[in-house]
């Protein structure tokens, strides 16, 4: 397979890219948004494995002109700041799966090779834990007031240096 790899960490970047070539694929690394969107208009390439935070341009940015222009490409998102809604939008827009970092390297190409409909059918729906929702809702927040702590301290209804305390841990996993 020909993959487009976007993804601003450039350590983790250049690690993926290694596994994925090490398994016999052609790899296309872009370090932001900009350079995703230039090189998903190369007809060989088949599949992107995008990351949701990149600058210039999201992964869901790069996801939207995707599929505007090669509706046929099969795109997956890879984030370390996954939520719920962010999930929900990129599959939405046409992404075949949604995965949090890290994953394993064959778990991300077994995803381009099923449809998606047999996984969902087989997995029985886990709710996720109030721990989980609330760093969701917290990100959704921070994302609304553009990083401004002090603004979503006073939409959450919370004391500045709680919702710091509240950003500085990693999210559940469940």
């Amino acid at each position: 397979m020909n993959i487009l790899l976007a993804d601003d960490d450039e350590a983790y970047r250049l690690r993926l890219a290694r596994a994925l070539q090490a398994r016999g694929h052609v790899v296309v690394s872009a370090r932001d948004g900009a350079e995703a969107l230039q090189f998903s208009n190369d007809p060989a390439i088949e599949v992107a494995i995008l990351d949701l935070k990149m600058p210039h341009h999201s992964g869901i940015d790069v996801l939207r002109s995707i599929m505007q222009s090669r509706p046929e490409m099969r795109v997956l998102i890879h984030t370390g700041y996954g939520s719920i809604a962010s999930a929900m939008e990129a599959v939405r827009l046409g992404a075949i799966d949604y995965r949090i970092k890290p994953t394993d390297v064959d778990a991300l190409l077994a995803a381009f090779e099923t449809d998606g409909s047999e996984a969902e059918s087989e997995s029985p729906l886990v709710a996720p834990s109030l721990e989980r929702v609330e760093w969701e809702h917290i990100q959704r927040v921070m994302a609304d007031c553009q990083g401004n702590i002090s603004e979503a301290a006073r939409v959450l209804g919370l004391h500045r240096r709680s919702l710091q305390r509240k950003l500085q841990k990693y999210p559940p996993l469940r």
